[in-house]
């Protein structure tokens, strides 16, 4: 299997530290403001990946944080913190709010068939963790201490300046100023805070702990650090995120945890290219930020938006609208209608094994998840066994995840659907569409292809 590592800036050859144990790392959601469409993308990507590896034979820990603290609106360590922010806006506590939207943001993962990482660690249920991270980083002299907080010196870290291909650091570097924004004394301006105090712009800040530095709460980058290494150790095989964590957040938990450890962190990072909506970012002021409920509420299956995320590959961005939805949606219904269907011919079985074979070389070629596309519908359009078709579309599916299995679908749904389509042969379509209504109160949706009926849960 290769993969694209980010930071070495090639496709590499994947080998595990202690094969066939993997270790993974996915960078989770700032749990103050909806999940949304955009974050699908990452998400199911992270979902591909850890279904290709497993799928490959490797034992994955698949570790995810949950950021309920410390994520301020800026990168650069200015303004509030987004709990804070969130919570203003919900007219709510911050840990009402975390609460919420945590909830909200797995149960909007469910939908899109995403597998719950192997451990999901909060980062208000890890601030030991993170102080001692912090203690380790002062006493070997990379952390220092100002009256507003305790910063990382990245002029200690020769390497910081070189990660990810990130600019020289003489060209980050300012003069210290007299007078700095916000009163941080940060020697460099790309210094980052590891710890919080609770002076000051956040003096009234909700959520706050003791540490040797005063009360206050851990900066965003320190979380990753401290609980990926708790549940992973000092090097693990594979952390991922978006794009936009390039720049700050991923040198940043690199600088901390090597300078505290002397160890390589992460082997490989996998970064995802972002979503854009009809050509432009996502923005709640443009009106074009859906959430996946959204895409249910237009009577839309929300795994057709993650068949959508599986037509571009994920290094490459990809622009969502409406009527690539809908395709999506179109394809995604005649792929399971072609994955219940009965006919059967005389073709060779062999290649039944070509056909996973090449699957497999898809997706060990950097996850090219469009490429394994093809290969289903190679599939699909072959005239193999009824059987052996059904059972290679489902086992393709333990990666793809969009749930092509028709079993699903209980009895008595199953009758029903039988009675619907009695009703519409016989022409009686009054009675016919009495019975869709039973079955869609039952929680379950009809679909009339050029294939047959579709029967599928209803979103």
């Amino acid at each position: 299997m290769k993969l694209y590592n980010s930071l070495s800036r090639k496709i590499e050859e994947f080998t595990p530290t202690n094969p066939p144990a993997v270790g993974l790392y996915t960078c989770g959601m700032t749990v103050y403001d909806y999940a949304h469409i955009g974050h699908g993308r990452k998400y199911v990507g992270d979902d591909i990946l850890r279904r290709t590896l497993t799928r490959f034979g490797y034992e994955v820990t698949h570790v995810q944080n949950v950021t309920d603290v410390g994520h301020l609106v800026s990168d650069a360590d200015a303004g509030e913190d987004k709990l804070e922010k969130g919570a203003k806006k919900q007219g709510k506590t911050v840990w009402e709010v975390a609460e919420f939207f945590t909830k909200h943001f797995y149960d909007s993962m469910d939908k899109l068939n995403i597998l719950r990482p192997t451990i999901i660690c909060r980062v208000t249920e890890h601030i030991q963790e993170q102080i001692d991270l912090i203690k380790k980083l002062a006493d070997k002299g990379f952390a220092y201490d100002t009256p507003e907080a305790v910063y990382f010196d990245i002029s200690k870290f020769p390497k910081y300046e070189s990660l990810f291909g990130n600019q020289e650091l003489s060209a980050k570097k300012t003069a210290v100023r007299e007078e700095v924004v916000a009163g941080e004394h940060k020697r460099n301006a790309k210094d980052f805070a590891l710890w919080f105090k609770r002076i000051g712009r956040f003096s009234d800040h909700q959520m706050h702990w003791d540490s040797p530095w005063g009360s206050g709460f851990p900066g965003w980058h320190i979380e990753c650090s401290a609980m990926s290494m708790k549940y992973l150790g000092e090097s693990f095989d594979i952390h991922t995120g978006g794009i936009d964590h390039i720049p700050v957040h991923h040198p940043n938990e690199i600088a901390q945890s090597e300078a505290a450890t002397g160890k390589p962190f992460s082997k490989y990072w996998v970064h995802y290219a972002f979503l854009n909506v009809d050509g432009k970012k996502m923005s709640k002021s443009l009106g074009n930020f859906f959430r996946i409920e959204d895409i249910a509420d237009k009577s839309f299956d929300p795994l057709a938006l993650r068949y959508f995320y599986l037509t571009a590959h994920y290094r490459k961005p990809l622009n969502f609208t409406w009527e690539a939805l809908s395709a999506a949606q179109n394809a995604l219904t005649e792929l399971r209608a072609h994955a219940s269907r009965n006919s059967l011919s005389n073709e060779k079985l062999d290649k039944i094994d070509l056909f996973r074979d090449k699957f497999d070389m898809a997706l060990a070629n950097d996850m090219n998840i469009p490429q394994a596309l093809a290969v289903v519908w190679e599939v699909v359009k072959s005239n193999i066994p009824s059987r052996d078709k059904y059972e290679l579309l489902l086992d393709f599916d333990e990666v793809l995840g969009l749930n092509l299995r028709s079993d699903k679908i209980p009895k008595e749904i199953q009758e029903l659907v039988r009675t619907r389509d009695d009703l519409r042969n016989a022409k009686k379509f009054e009675e016919a569409d009495a019975v869709r209504k039973q079955i869609e109160e039952k929680g379950f949706v009809i679909e009339d292809s050029s294939k047959g009926t579709i029967t599928l849960p209803g979103p």
